[in-house]
C-alpha cells in the first residue's frame, strides 16, 4: 500500500492546521484545540479590569477646574508607599486647550501638548505609513479615530498631574546640528513644582524623561510619579489578510519575566501580570512596533492595568517618592522608547525589550534563523537574497537527509509498475494486498515513509521563517528587485505564488505517481491548492518555498537520474 502521499499530505495539512491555530491564540481569538485558553471577550463597555474608571470624552482633557484627581482612600501616606493605581486620574470632559510643542530629530517628529505635558502624537520620520506609503507612519496619535498617548504626573494630593497647565521654557525646537534637544514644562500646584525634561537625541527612539518634584510649601509631602501609556483596542490599519498579529500590553521584571496579555483581557480584569518590582518596564505592543516606559532601575513601584473608558485601556507604574521636606527637590529619570521593533536596538535599549519581538511558538528555531539572516545581510545588502542564501545554507545544511529521501523515492518511483499490479490483483483482499506491498518494500529495501521527510524537516523551519517575517520590522518595505517592494507583504502582482506552483508541478512530476487514480488527481491539484493560499502569505516566504522547491527539484533529478544509470 502506497500510503506516503496520504501522510505527506496528513502531516503538511495538520501543521497549516496548528500554523492557523496558533494565529488565532496568538490574536487573542478563541483556540480551535484549546478553547478555554482563549476565552472571547465581552461586549465593550462592561467592568474594566483593576483600578478601572469610568470616563468620557478623550484622553488627556483637563476638567473644569484644571485639575481632575479623585479623593481616594489609602493614597500615600505618611509611610511613602506607592498610591493605588485607581488615584491614578481619569478623564473628564475637555474644558480648555493647551500649547502644542513640536520637537524633530533625524528619527521623530513629537507633539507635546502643555496641558500635562501629555505625548500626544509621535510620528516616526523613517517608516512608511501602512494604509498610505507616501506618509510618515504615526504611532502615538489623538484623533478622532485613534488614541494612543504617554501620560506622567503625580498624586498623592492636589499635585500636578497629565491633566494640569505647564509652561514650556525656552529652548531649541529642532536638532539641527546638534546631538540633542531638550524639552522642559514645569507646573505648579498645591505648593508642589513638577519640572518634567523630555530629552531627544540623535538617531535614537528613546526619549529620556526626567521628573523633578520641588516642595514649595510649608510642610513636607509624600507625592507619588506615575507613568502610564494609554492607547484604544483597536488593530493597527492595513494588516495584510492571514496576518492577524498581537496587539496588546506587555510587563517585564527580572522576577516574572515577561508578561503579555490582549486589551480583552484588561476588559475582563484578567489580566496576569507582576503587581509590584524594583525594575523591568511595561510597554503597549503593536505589529512592527513598541512603546515602553522604562523606570530608572531599583525603585519600587506598583504596576497597573486598567479600563479607562468604552475601548480605551492604559497599563502604567505608580513609583513612591518618599517624604519630600519645605524646599526639597527629588528627581525620577525614566525613559521611553517608542519605534521599530529592531532587534539589536531592542536588546541594548532594556533588559527583556527584546522579547517584545514575538517569533511565535517556534522561538528557538526562529532566533537563529534571524541572528543568521542579519550575518547573510550584512554581506549581501538586500534581505531578498538574504533568503535565498539563507535557504541554500538549510538545503546544505540537511543533504545528507534528503538525498537518502530523494533515493527512496526514485526506489518507489522505479517499483510503482509492480505496486500497480499488486493492487490491481488483489482488489478485494485488502489485508493480503498491504501483506505483499511491504514484503515488496522489504525485497527492494524501500522506506514507504521516506520520501516524506524532506517536507517534514521544512515544516519547523517554514513556520519559524513565516514568524521572523512577519516580526521583523527589519524587512517592512525592504525591496528584493523588480516588482517586489515589500518582502514582508504579499506579492503585488502574484508571480511568485505561480512561480511556486510551477516548480511544485514540475516535483509532482518527478515523484512517483501514485497507484490509486484519486490520490493521484488530489496530488495534481495540490500545486494550484497551495498557490491560491501563498497568494495571501509574505512575498519573502514564497520566496523562501520557491527556491527551495528549485534545489530540490535539482537534486531530485539528479540523483534520479544516476540511479536509472546504474539499473
Amino acid at each position: 500500500m502506497d500510503i506516503k502521499r496520504t501522510v505527506l499530505w496528513v502531516v503538511f495539512s495538520l501543521s497549516l492546521l496548528f500554523l492557523w491555530d496558533n494565529w488565532q491564540r496568538h490574536n487573542g481569538n478563541a483556540s480551535m484545540f484549546f478553547p478555554s485558553a482563549n476565552p472571547t471577550a465581552p461586549a465593550v463597555g462592561t467592568a474594566g479590569s483593576s483600578g478601572a474608571a469610568s470616563a468620557t470624552g478623550n484622553t488627556g482633557a483637563i476638567g473644569a477646574t484644571g485639575s481632575d484627581v479623585p479623593q481616594v482612600a489609602g493614597v500615600v501616606g505618611a509611610t511613602g508607599t506607592a498610591a493605588p493605581a485607581s488615584a491614578v486620574p481619569v478623564d473628564t470632559a475637555v474644558a480648555s486647550k493647551g500649547e502644542t510643542i513640536t520637537i524633530t530629530t533625524d528619527v521623530v517628529k513629537a507633539d507635546i501638548d502643555t496641558i500635562g505635558g501629555q505625548l500626544k502624537r509621535l510620528e516616526l520620520l523613517n517608516q512608511r505609513d501602512t494604509v498610505d506609503p507616501t506618509k510618515n507612519l504615526v504611532l502615538f496619535d489623538s484623533s478622532p479615530t485613534r488614541t494612543y498617548l504617554a501620560d506622567t504626573g503625580l498624586i498623592g494630593g492636589n499635585f500636578p498631574n497629565h491633566k494640569s497647565t505647564f509652561v514650556a521654557m525656552p529652548g531649541a525646537r529642532t536638532l539641527d546640528n546638534g546631538n540633542q534637544v531638550q524639552l522642559v514644562l514645569e507646573s505648579t500646584q498645591g505648593g508642589v513644582k513638577l519640572t518634567k525634561t523630555f530629552t531627544f537625541k540623535r538617531g535614537d527612539y528613546a526619549i529620556d524623561v526626567k521628573h523633578t518634584v520641588t516642595n514649595e510649601g510649608t510642610a513636607p509631602v509624600t507625592p507619588s510619579l506615575y507613568l502610564q501609556l494609554v492607547r484604544d483596542g483597536n488593530k493597527p490599519e492595513g494588516e495584510q489578510r492571514f496576518v492577524n498579529t498581537f496587539t496588546g500590553a506587555a510587563v517585564f521584571t527580572e522576577a516574572n519575566k515577561f508578561q503579555k496579555f490582549a486589551f480583552e483581557k484588561i476588559e475582563e480584569n484578567k489580566a496576569d501580570h507582576a503587581t509590584k518590582s524594583n525594575d523591568g518596564w511595561f510597554a503597549i505592543m503593536q505589529h512592527y512596533f513598541v512603546s515602553a516606559f522604562i523606570p530608572q532601575d531599583n525603585a519600587p513601584r506598583e504596576i497597573f492595568t486598567k479600563k479607562v473608558a468604552t475601548n480605551l485601556y492604559a497599563i502604567g507604574n505608580v513609583l513612591p517618592l518618599g517624604t519630600i521636606a519645605p524646599g526639597a527637590s527629588v528627581t525620577m529619570d525614566s525613559r521611553l522608547f517608542s519605534g521599530p521593533e529592531e532587534s539589536a536596538v531592542l536588546e541594548a535599549t532594556a533588559p527583556g525589550l527584546e522579547l517584545v519581538k514575538d517569533y511565535g511558538w517556534l522561538t528557538i528555531i526562529a532566533k537563529p534563523i534571524f541572528w543568521l539572516m542579519t550575518k547573510i545581510h550584512k554581506v549581501l545588502g538586500n534581505w531578498g537574497w538574504t533568503i535565498i542564501a539563507l535557504t541554500i545554507m538549510i538545503k546544505l545544511l540537511f543533504f545528507p537527509l534528503s538525498a537518502a529521501s530523494y533515493r527512496s523515492m526514485a526506489k518507489m518511483k522505479k517499483v510503482t509498475p509492480k505496486m500497480t499490479a499488486i493492487r490491481e490483483r488483489h482488489k478485494g483482499e485488502p489485508q493480503k494486498m498491504n501483506q505483499e506491498m511491504m514484503q515488496l518494500y522489504k525485497t527492494e529495501k524501500i522506506n514507504p515513509l521516506g520520501g516524506c521527510l524532506p517536507i517534514v524537516i521544512q515544516i519547523p523551519v517554514f513556520i519559524s521563517l513565516y514568524w521572523v517575517l512577519l516580526a521583523s520590522v527589519e524587512m517592512r518595505n525592504a525591496p528584493w528587485l523588480g516588482w517586489i517592494h515589500d518582502l514582508a507583504a504579499p506579492d503585488p502582482f502574484y508571480i511568485l505564488p505561480v512561480v511556486m506552483a510551477i516548480s511544485m508541478f514540475i516535483q509532482t512530476k518527478l515523484n512517483p505517481k501514485p497507484p490509486d487514480p484519486m490520490q493521484a488527481k488530489v496530488m495534481m491539484f495540490m500545486p494550484l491548492i497551495f498557490s491560491v493560499m501563498f497568494f495571501f502569505f509574505p512575498s519573502g516566504l514564497v520566496l523562501y518555498w520557491i527556491t527551495n522547491n528549485v534545489l530540490s527539484i535539482a537534486q531530485q533529478w539528479v540523483i534520479t537520474k544516476n540511479m536509472e544509470s546504474k539499473s
